[in-house]
């Protein structure tokens, strides 16, 4: 391994991420970070917005993880367990891998949807936007086998399935017409066909207890485990090792594609990880379903993007250098910048929520505090400052990032 593959393995961390995060937090701290100010003073009014966030939506403080399967939940109903109560798996591996499939799949299709795309569920009538209507969408889709290439398992993805997705296809499902229209579309058919072409192309990673399937990670993943236990940062190490080549137009660095992670003028590459950190935190409770206990939950970051990242725009805490640059591409050096302190900002927001609420760390750890309040407060605030609850900044997505 050359020094250069080194360094570029050394990226694809969670605590690159928050290193990279500290960085651009000393120089904005210190008034020398390019694009953004920061002001530290509006910090504790945000944080008193998130408590109220909080205790507004969980009164009792018992707050679940931020993961995708709380955008399963509409209308009352927890759709995706009431899917599972009437399926039948062999063994509680059989189980874990097909909610692998579920996450991993319904993930990847979680970048921003834009303002105007909606879904109508057919079989509740329950009509969704954004992530919960991405979430719906795709979890209908799941059910109905449209990631599965065997009739007789459709709650499963993989290779096959997924080859075959294309645009047309996922836009059906979506319900995509001219008056529905769904950002980044493209993108997101060629990710679930680069996803099953590298599942399939990684059989020790992906296919040891059966044919080539983005939850065959999840062998691996139960593999590593002492004792049954194992630290959340694994997961996100085998994510961005194993599912690494599904990333199109990314950095490289002598080879080894780096994802989430973007050339910043001022502080080198910038690795962010959100859509691979996302789907982390949603592995935690499959594996501990199946007897995997994680720990060390606190060592993923906050996620960066545009709800977490907009609330401290929106409430003050960060001020753009030029407020008439509104639209970006999503690798402009602000955008990289704005993100990266927004992971910062949350590791310093997390302990004034604590506070604010009267409970500990191990009570409410930063999976609980993005859950309970920051994703939260970002599209409220979001709500009271544009009329169509979008972001502050505008950033052209290609349905693989925001």
């Amino acid at each position: 391994m050359t020094s250069k593959t080194s360094d570029a393995r050394a990226l694809l961390s969670a605590a690159a991420v928050r290193g990279r995060a500290n960085d651009a937090f000393a120089l904005a701290e210190a008034g020398k970070l390019d694009d953004w100010k920061l002001n530290l003073d509006a910090l504790p009014t945000c944080a008193d917005f998130v408590a109220e966030i909080v205790r507004r939506r969980y009164p009792t403080l018992e707050v679940p993880f931020h993961a995708r399967w709380r955008h399963f939940v509409l209308g009352g109903r927890d759709l995706w367990t009431d899917i599972a109560k009437e399926a039948h798996w062999r063994d509680a591996d059989a189980k874990a891998r097909a909610y692998f499939d579920l996450a991993i799949t319904s993930v990847l299709l979680d970048a921003g949807a834009g303002a105007t795309w909606r879904y109508k569920d057919p079989s509740s009538d329950l009509v969704a936007s954004r992530s919960e209507g991405l979430a719906l969408a795709s979890l209908r889709l799941f059910e109905w086998g449209g990631f599965s290439a065997e009739p007789a398992d459709p709650l499963r993805a993989d290779a096959e399935g997924l080859a075959r997705m294309d645009e047309h296809a996922l836009a059906d499902a979506f319900q995509v017409r001219a008056d529905n229209g769904l950002e980044g579309l493209a993108g997101r058919a060629r990710l679930l066909n680069r996803l099953g072409q590298t599942v399939d192309a990684a059989p020790r990673i992906f296919a040891l207890n059966d044919a080539p399937r983005p939850g065959g990670l999840f062998d691996i993943l139960k593999a590593q485990a002492i004792a049954g236990v194992l630290p959340a940062p694994a997961i996100l190490e085998a994510l961005l090792a194993g599912l690494g080549p599904i990333w199109e137009h990314r950095p490289h660095l002598d080879g080894v594609s780096l994802g989430d992670c973007w050339p910043h003028p001022q502080l080198g590459y910038t690795p962010l990880h959100k859509l691979s950190q996302w789907l982390a935190y949603s592995l935690i409770e499959p594996l501990e379903a199946a007897s995997v206990r994680v720990v060390d939950i606190d060592g993923l970051t906050g996620l960066a993007e545009y709800r977490n990242g907009g609330l401290f725009i929106d409430m003050g805490v960060l001020e753009p250098r030029d407020p008439r640059a509104l639209v970006y591409n999503v690798n402009d050096p602000a955008v990289v910048a704005w993100r990266s302190l927004t992971v910062a900002l949350l590791d310093r927001i997390a302990p004034l929520v604590r506070e604010r609420l009267g409970v500990s760390a191990d009570a409410l750890p930063l999976a609980r505090v993005l859950e309970g309040g920051t994703w939260a407060a970002g599209r409220e605030v979001a709500r009271k400052k544009r009329p169509n609850g979008g972001p502050p900044l505008l950033i052209h997505s290609d349905g693989t990032v925001f």
